[in-house]
C-alpha cells in the first residue's frame, strides 16, 4: 500500500528553502493567523476544532490537545502562558528537531492561535540546549522574520491581540523533558519536577496558569485549522487522529524521519517505508516510542498498528513515535544495561526510589554482564523495578522500571544464559557457532 506522506508537519520539505516566511506563506501558511487577526475565528471556535480533530499531545503523553487547552482558565485580567516543549531529549526521537530545523513557522503559527484561544499574550519555546548548532538559529531567524512582517508583537495589525513569542535554551537535562522541571528551569532553578497539585494550568509558569505542549502537537494546528478537524482525524483510526512523526532507527535499511497517517501497520512501516531489517536478517524485537517504553517482541509487533490502542493493547505504548529496531544480532542483556545507565545518569535525584534504584538496576545488569551476575538477581530486578514504577514525583521512574520489566518478560532466557555462561552473550555465542 503506497502512504502519502509530508502532510502535516514536514508539509514544506520539498521546497528550496523550507524553513523560510516566503515558503511556508506558499503552502498557506499563517491563513488562520490572519484569520483571527481579522475577527474572523473565535476562541471558542477554535478549542472545538482542536478537540474535534482527535489531535493527542505527540510528547509521549497523548493527552487530548484540545482538552488540554480547555483547563485554561478564561478569567482575562490573570497573565498566562504557553509554552512549547522543544527539549527532544528521548533517546530514539528526532523529528522536533527537524520542525524547528525546516518549517518552523508552522510552530510559530501553532503557537499564536494555541495562545489567542487559550487569552495567552506571552510565550516560551524551551529547545534543548543541545540544538544550537542549527535548530536554534533556524527558529530564532523564522521569528524575526514573523515580526518584521507585523504578525508577532503589540496590538497586531490593529487587531487588539498581543502576542509575543521568546526563545529559552535549556542545558541539555533529559528530566527537563518532564513539563514541570521544565518550568523550574526556564524561572532559572535546578530542573526538578514539582509536586502535583497543583496543576500547571492554575499554577505554572510564575505561579500564572500555563498550558505546555509539545513541539509537533503545536505544528500541527495550523494544517487541521485550514483543513478542517474532520480531514485530520480521518487520517487515523478512531482515538488516534491524524499523521504522526516518526523516527525510525537501529537495524533498518531507510533509517529516518517519516510522517505518516496514525494507525500504518508496523509492518507496512518496516518493509515498505524503511525497506525491511538491514541486510536481510530477521526482526527481533522493536521499542515502539522511545526507550522508556516497554519492549516488544517480533512475533507481536508484526501484528500491531501504530497508533495509541493497538500499541498499548500489545503491552507497550506509542510515545513520542520513536521506533527502535533489533535485529537477530541484538543482545537484549547489553541493550537493556545501556537503558538503564541513561536513565542512572539523568535522574534528577529528587525522589529516593528513582535516585537509588536506578543505579540498583544498572549496577546487577553490570554484574551480569561482567560474568557475576546470579539467577537470584534476575528476581532482585524485577522487585527493584516495581518499587520504583509508580513511587515518584515524576514518570523517570517509570521510563526506567518499563524497559526492565519487558525485557525480563520477553527475553528472560538470554538473561539466564548470560549468567550461566560467565556473561557470554546467547547471541555472540550463536554467531560464533554457526560461523
Amino acid at each position: 500500500m503506497a502512504y502519502q506522506q509530508n502532510l502535516v508537519c514536514f508539509n514544506t520539505f520539498a521546497a528550496d528553502e523550507p524553513w523560510s516566511l516566503a515558503t511556508y506563506e506558499e503552502h498557506d501558511g499563517y491563513q488562520t493567523w490572519r484569520k483571527v487577526l481579522a475577527g474572523k475565528l473565535s476562541p471558542e471556535k477554535i478549542i472545538e476544532e482542536i478537540k474535534d480533530s482527535g489531535l493527542r499531545g505527540r510528547g509521549g503523553a497523548g493527552f487530548p490537545t484540545g482538552l488540554k487547552w480547555s483547563f485554561m482558565p478564561r478569567d482575562a485580567d490573570i497573565q498566562k502562558y504557553l509554552v512549547c516543549n522543544s527539549d527532544e531529549s528521548e533517546p530514539g526521537t528526532c523529528h522536533d528537531r527537524e520542525i524547528l530545523r525546516y518549517n518552523p513557522h508552522s510552530l510559530i503559527e501553532g503557537m499564536a492561535i494555541a495562545s489567542y484561544a487559550m487569552g495567552v499574550t506571552v510565550a516560551y519555546n524551551y529547545i534543548r540546549g543541545e540544538f544550537l548548532d542549527e535548530p536554534v538559529p533556524r527558529f530564532e531567524a523564522a521569528l524575526e522574520e514573523a515580526y518584521a512582517a507585523g504578525l508577532l508583537g503589540k496590538n497586531i495589525q490593529s487587531s487588539g491581540i498581543d502576542f509575543d513569542l521568546y526563545t529559552f535554551v535549556g542545558a541539555g537535562a533529559y528530566i527537563c523533558g518532564e513539563e514541570t522541571a521544565l518550568l523550574e528551569s526556564l524561572e532559572g532553578k535546578q530542573g526538578r519536577p514539582r509536586f502535583k497539585p497543583p496543576f500547571p494550568a492554575n499554577f505554572g509558569l510564575y505561579g500564572k496558569p500555563t498550558t505546555i505542549n509539545n513541539t509537533q502537537s503545536l505544528a500541527s494546528v495550523p494544517t487541521i485549522m485550514r483543513k478542517g478537524a474532520a480531514w485530520f482525524a480521518a487520517l487515523g483510526p478512531e482515538g488516534s487522529g491524524g499523521t504522526a512523526l516518526f523516527s525510525v532507527s537501529g537495524h533498518v535499511e531507510k533509517p529516518g524521519n517519516y510522517e505518516l497517517p496514525m494507525g500504518i501497520p508496523f509492518k507496512d512501516l518496516l518493509d515498505d517505508i524503511c525497506g525491511g531489517v538491514l541486510g536481510g536478517r530477521q526482526l527481533k524485537a522493536v521499542i515502539p516510542g522511545g526507550s522508556s517504553c516497554r519492549v516488544l517482541p517480533a512475533e507481536i509487533i508484526m501484528n500491531c498498528t501504530m497508533d495509541y490502542n493497538s500499541l498499548q493493547q500489545a503491552g507497550s505504548s506509542f510515545g513520542t513515535g520513536a521506533v527502535v529496531v533489533m535485529d537477530e544480532t541484538t543482545c537484549m542483556v547489553n541493550m537493556l544495561r545501556r537503558i538503564a545507565r541513561f536513565y542512572m545518569a539523568e535522574s534528577c535525584g529528587q525522589c529516593t526510589p528513582c535516585r537509588e534504584g536506578t543505579g540498583w538496576l544498572y549496577r546487577m545488569l553490570t554484574r551480569i554482564t561482567e560474568g557475576r551476575g546470579e539467577v537470584a538477581d534476575l528476581d532482585k530486578l524485577v522487585d527493584v523495578a516495581n518499587k520504583i514504577e509508580g513511587h515518584t514525583i515524576c514518570a523517570l521512574g517509570d521510563a526506567a522500571a518499563w524497559p526492565v520489566q519487558s525485557f525480563l518478560q520477553h527475553f528472560h532466557h538470554e538473561f539466564e544464559y548470560m549468567i550461566h555462561n560467565s556473561g557470554r552473550s546467547i547471541v555472540a555465542d550463536a554467531i560464533e557457532a554457526a560461523a
